[in-house]
């Protein structure tokens, strides 16, 4: 009996999930890649600045504060995971340019604009987030985003799908 291995999206996207266990936040885990030619090029978590006290120690100040998912996500203390992917390849001077992002969650609206900037040109995500603007702006700047497990994951989105992208 011959095993069935993974494709690429779900390969990259599990260990999305492992990337996601080293978080530090109280609310939700998150991993993100970078990948190029089925590359990992980075990779991160979301979690409090270097050298920084964690939430865990810290306490979750969004929490504390009663405020929604999706909501005022400048008052919290880390960084999110797709964030930390972007910065940690320009820290070590890696070009993301082209790239494909795997992420547990959908980007919000502040990590959409930095995937936009950075070049980066198809999202793969599992979770959903609320968050509608980033999914409108991704669109305009004609950034694929792909959320596995339905019909479309892996062939493009539906959009370039009709167009013949």
């Amino acid at each position: 009996m011959k095993e069935k291995r993974p494709s690429w999206d779900e390969y990259f996207t599990q260990i999305t999930h492992l990337v996601a266990t080293r978080s530090t936040c109280l609310r939700r885990k998150v991993g993100a890649l970078l990948v190029k030619e089925k590359r990992i090029l980075s990779t991160g978590y979301n979690g409090a600045p270097r050298n920084l006290p964690h939430c865990r120690e810290a306490g979750c100040l969004r929490g504390k504060l009663n405020i929604p998912s999706g909501e005022r996500q400048e008052i919290c203390r880390g960084l999110h995971a797709e964030q930390n992917a972007i910065i940690q390849a320009a820290l070590y001077g890696i070009s993301i340019k082209n790239s494909i992002l795997y992420c547990t969650h959908q980007p919000c609206i502040t990590c959409s604009k930095m995937i936009i900037n950075a070049g980066i040109k198809r999202i793969i995500f599992q979770g959903e987030y609320p968050d509608p603007l980033a999914r409108q702006m991704l669109e305009e700047a004609e950034v694929e985003l792909i959320k596995m497990g339905e019909e479309n994951a892996g062939r493009g989105s539906e959009k370039n799908r009709k167009s013949g992208k």
